[in-house]
């Protein structure tokens, strides 16, 4: 009987809502009289609005009875807006006629997709929001156009577009970025905690990839960013027209790849939005050995209940069975000092392809954003993440001499990780007399749950560089018998967290950022490493942003903390070393510019990252809490669409990071940290005339040598790679060639994988 109460009061409700609400219809054309696709049609104060559909027409409904401000705006025009009044229960008539053609607004279109690459706009860097040059921390986004420009179908060849960060492939199958010295995961997606520590991601369901820089736990916290910064990845979402694309890539290595995505809405009056993008792909390796086979589904569900309400849901599957990267190692005693010095041929393996890997990412998340007033916004969030590794065999060959190398496997599996993440924010803009406030309050809490098993070989065999022999699944699972596999218990780490930040404006061009919050862990793990624990961390962020030129040019500076909870060390004689959250700091000072209307947007700036009580170990393997690093260096990022059709971004990171206090290695270089890196990429589509819709594109990327360990004995060598592209697209179709490593260079990445040799992907898209 409550239920039947409960549902007749809600439709009560509905009913009497929808009696009080009307209807906005209307049709756009161009100055020819056709349909002016794509135009945004939007209620000033409101968060209702529509998209202009094929036929030139749009609708929006539900709209509470009152007098509005209506607009029709699209990036590259000048608005129209006019005054409507919405009578309940009744259809309100606006059309707007543009003053442009319907050739003319298609280049328009061409041209906003281009400046899309100079977009800096985000509501997920600050967690509020402020414009880039309102900010004073340095970040840098990789949108969806220059993913297309460059044909990218792997996720880490984004990275490699933003200033200083350098993608990893983790051996145990995940991805990361090297950003400011530090190896940094990708544990942000859409600004809640991830993670593709084990199972990767796939581009398909990537609109943009942010890359926050610097140690950022302020407003993200130890679980999402490392000392070097934060990968946010944020997801496509549903919107109110009816499109979709299929996409075929062929290419080198036996690639295959179809990917989707489709967009539509579910209903007459568009507040049920629902759009799917997937993906499947199987590919082979340059190497004699090595393959990568995955899938991808990824739903999302929009819903606009109210004129205030909208809540979103969406979902990602990730399957994925691979080889992992070789964690290749050199014995000091080997006689040879660089990667580029190996005497096994490049295309070559030591091991066979049944040592595989296979895994699955299960994400899942909600979010309800409600309009409390005009100057107040409420955000409530939910994930659900889940890696879970069936198996992953994970190789660690090592080198004592020019034709000895022995071999040693290990094998994860069954692995689960599951994180449960809760989140709320209230974001709002007030007035302290003068002074104008736009301001952020969260709360969130963070459980990690799993659990897990693995097991070694040890040296299970010695190969010469000209062997024919292999290691494969036969002889390793016959050295990993039955009970070999050691349990890792269970693990369970609980984290509060609540945290403020506050942007004041003292005039129209000065601006402070002040920033605090609050974690605590609790840390229940069970089993042979875990130590139960608890700590408290507290992590400031402060910045001063003057805007030169008004709306131009700025200069920040700010001071910014990281943090990492770290559990108890058991020392040698049996006692138990307690440790402190391990703080980084963060000092940084520069400029930004946004010139020619946006059409121009570069950053350059200074940055000296602290960290003064890093866990030491002496030669007796006594643990202290008193080593230091620091990582200082330059970065410079410079993105432009100075006429219709050209894109030029140009990257440079400079780094030095060095060990400051540890036994045996003062002052050496950090692994793995190279102390130049440069990007750039050049691309023109053509405008008019009879190449019209062509385009050619060029860049490359520059990593200097490194070392690959904190020893700095063994050198990882500079290399240079060079990449160029061909495409051609009209509104119904694209077809892109793209040519990687040109130069077939060789070169070895993090833990000394090789990358891969030159190779092409061809691209052809359908448009509907």
């Amino acid at each position: 009987m409550r239920k039947l109460l409960f549902l007749l009061a809600v439709l009560s409700i509905v009913t009497l809502i929808n009696a009080q609400t009307g209807t906005i219809t209307g049709n756009v054309t161009t100055s020819d009289g056709k349909p002016a696709e794509l135009v945004n049609i939007t209620l000033e104060k409101t968060n209702r609005g529509a998209t202009v559909n094929a036929a030139g027409k749009y609708t929006i409904n539900k709209v509470p009875a009152g007098t509005y401000t209506i607009i029709a705006s699209f990036t590259g025009l000048v608005s129209q807006q006019t005054q409507i009044t919405v009578t309940a229960g009744q259809a309100t008539t606006a059309d707007f006629r543009l003053t442009e053609s319907r050739e003319e607004l298609q280049e328009v279109v061409v041209q906003s997709s281009s400046h899309s690459v100079t977009n800096k706009a985000s509501d997920m860097i600050a967690r509020m929001p402020i414009r880039n040059l309102e900010n004073p921390q340095v970040y840098n986004i990789v949108g969806k156009e220059l993913i297309k420009q460059q044909n990218i179908i792997a996720i880490t060849d984004a990275f490699s577009n933003a200033p200083g960060v350098n993608p990893i492939l983790y051996p145990s199958g995940g991805i990361g970025a090297l950003s400011r010295g530090f190896s940094t995961d990708v544990n942000a997606r859409n600004g809640m905690q991830s993670t593709t520590g084990r199972s990767s991601a796939d581009i398909a369901n990537i609109e943009r990839i942010e890359f926050i820089k610097g140690p950022s736990g302020t407003l993200f916290g130890g679980g999402i960013s490392s000392f070097g910064g934060v990968v946010n990845l944020v997801t496509k979402k549903p919107f109110e027209t009816f499109k979709g694309q299929v996409d075929l890539s062929l290419g080198s290595f036996n690639l295959g790849r179809i990917s989707t995505d489709i967009n539509a809405p579910l209903n007459s009056d568009k507040t049920l939005l629902f759009r799917a993008n997937g993906a499947i792909q199987k590919q082979d390796s340059y190497n004699e050995r090595g393959f990568y086979n995955s899938a991808i589904f990824a739903p999302s569900l929009l819903y606009k209940a109210t004129d205030r309400l909208n809540i979103l849901i969406d979902a990602e599957i990730y399957s994925v069975n691979s080889v992992q990267p070789s964690y290749t190692r050199i014995d000091e005693a080997a006689g040879f000092r660089s990667y580029a010095d190996l005497p096994l041929d490049y295309k070559r393996s030591l091991l066979s392809n049944d040592l595989d890997a296979k895994s699955t990412g299960s994400k899942f998340f909600g979010e309800a954003k409600y309009q409390i007033n005009d100057n107040w916004t409420s955000t409530t969030a939910l994930a659900f993440v889940n890696e879970y590794v069936e198996r992953s065999y994970q190789d660690y060959p090592v080198w004592y001499s020019r034709d000895s190398v022995a071999i040693d496997v290990s094998k994860y599996g069954p692995v689960s990780n599951t994180y449960t993440n809760f989140q709320q924010n209230f974001n709002g803009s007030f007035k302290t007399g003068s002074l104008k406030h736009t301001f952020l309050a969260g709360l969130n809490f963070t459980q990690a749950a799993g659990y897990g098993q693995s097991g070694g070989t040890g040296v299970i065999r010695r190969l010469s560089a000209t062997s024919p022999g292999k290691v494969d699944r036969t002889l390793v699972d016959s050295a990993l018998v039955p009970g070999s596999l050691m349990d890792w218990g269970t693990l369970k780490n609980i984290t509060y967290a609540a945290y403020v930040s506050d942007v004041i404006n003292f005039s129209d061009r000065l601006y402070a950022m002040l920033s605090l919050r609050y974690d605590y862990m609790d840390a229940r793990s069970k089993g042979p490493w875990a130590s139960p624990y608890t700590q408290g961390s507290l992590s400031p962020k402060l910045g001063l942003v003057y805007q030169v030129i008004k709306d131009k040019v700025s200069l920040f500076a700010s001071y910014m903390n990281g943090f990492q909870n770290y559990p108890p060390v058991s020392q040698p004689d049996g006692s138990q070393f307690m440790v402190k959250p391990i703080y980084a700091v963060q000092y940084e000072g520069g400029a930004k510019a946004e010139l020619l209307d946006k059409k121009i947007n570069t950053t350059l700036s200074y940055y000296y990252i602290d960290i003064n009580n890093a866990i030491r170990y002496t030669s007796d393997f006594f643990a202290f809490q008193d080593g230091r690093q620091v990582s200082k260096g330059i970065e410079f990022d410079f993105t432009a669409n100075p006429v219709a059709g050209l894109t030029t971004i140009l990257g440079y990171g400079y780094n030095d990071n060095r060990i400051i206090n540890t036994e045996g290695m003062e002052n050496n270089k950090v692994s793995n940290s190279p102390t130049h890196l440069a990007n750039y990429w050049f691309n023109y589509q053509f405008q008019s005339g009879k190449l019209k819709n062509f385009g050619l594109g060029a860049g490359g990327n520059y990593v200097s040598d490194a070392y690959f360990d904190d020893t700095n004995l063994f050198l990882l060598p500079a290399y240079h790679i060079v990449n160029a592209s061909a495409f051609y697209e009209n509104d119904k179709w694209r077809v892109g060639l793209k040519f990687n490593n040109i130069g077939n260079q060789r070169s070895w990445g993090f833990w000394g994988a090789p990358n891969p040799t030159r190779n092409f992907v061809a691209n052809f898209t359908f448009k509907f």
